[in-house]
């Protein structure tokens, strides 16, 4: 679900025949605060005083993969958002996230999913709305850390001709998961999806969209859990960020932990228990 930015503003910086095309439609007149909280609740009323819940997907995902988590809190009323991530690299990720939460009014609460934690740490950083920071199994890097360093041990980390398909195209490359086990690679449903059933992990496999090489070499700024406060759900049995080095950088990151028997997809496998620590963060800095 696509965010406007503010009303007030477009209206200023729109063209006259732009201005009477909005009117015509009936959206000119419509305070933004109501038709946004509209977008997910018939109950505006409920909805417009709490966060807005941001849902950033990670690698070889979209935003279909935070559903099970979205409709709960849906279904409580809070207002909720799951943009794109480019997954072109943290530097052009976390500049289009960055643009994206600025075109949100009020208090945000950012939640990142693996590699999605790499680019909320750097895109929120400076942004007073943004009231807490959530990750689920997730990179927290420190300034001047890079993706690779972060995850020694991961299921990711045998020969990469033997866990990834690499497409070339411009600048680098595309790299999409190899779906059969490559010894050591255990393969998608094993090292990526375990403890997700076999036809959703058949569905993750088929439509995952790949990372880029940039991803491995760019390095965190300053990070965002500096000033913010965090939290982070580890994954016990998480092959690709595994459990002990999640706890490193929450720790590091002065994170409230809280962990959960699942592996890395505990976004899909366990969405209640990723409602939980999302609806913690929101009571705690409202």
């Amino acid at each position: 679900m696509m965010d406007l930015p503010p009303r007030r503003r477009l209206l200023r910086r729109s063209k006259p025949w732009l201005i009477s095309t909005l009117a015509t439609l009936g959206l000119a007149t419509v305070p933004f605060g109501v038709a946004s909280a509209q977008g997910n609740d018939a109950n505006s009323h409920d909805t417009i005083v709490k966060p807005t819940i941001v849902l950033v997907h990670g690698d070889w995902a979209d935003g279909s993969s935070w559903n099970a988590v979205t409709s709960r809190l849906i279904d409580r009323g809070y207002r909720v958002v799951v943009p794109p991530n480019p997954l072109r690299g943290p530097t052009e990720d976390s500049a289009y996230l960055r643009s994206y939460l600025e075109s949100i009014q009020g208090p945000i609460v950012l939640v990142a999913h693996s590699y999605g934690g790499f680019v909320i740490t750097n895109a929120a950083t400076g942004l007073t709305n943004v009231k807490a920071l959530v990750y689920i199994d997730a990179f927290i890097p420190d300034e001047g850390h890079a993706l690779l360093g972060l995850v020694p041990g991961s299921c990711l980390s045998a020969d990469p001709a033997k866990v990834f398909n690499a497409v070339p195209v411009s600048g680098g490359a595309d790299f999409y998961l190899q779906v059969a086990p490559d010894p050591p690679y255990a393969g998608f449903a094993d090292c990526f999806a375990n403890g997700v059933d076999r036809d959703t992990t058949a569905l993750l496999a088929a439509t995952q969209r790949p990372a880029f090489s940039n991803q491995l070499s760019e390095v965190s700024g300053p990070p965002a859990w500096k000033t913010i406060p965090s939290w982070s759900l580890t994954g016990t049995e998480d092959h690709v960020v595994p459990f002990d080095q999640q706890e490193i950088m929450s720790k590091r990151a002065h994170a409230t932990i809280e962990t959960v028997q699942a592996g890395h997809l505990s976004l899909v496998s366990r969405p209640e228990a990723v409602t939980a620590i999302i609806e913690a963060a929101v009571a705690a800095t409202s």
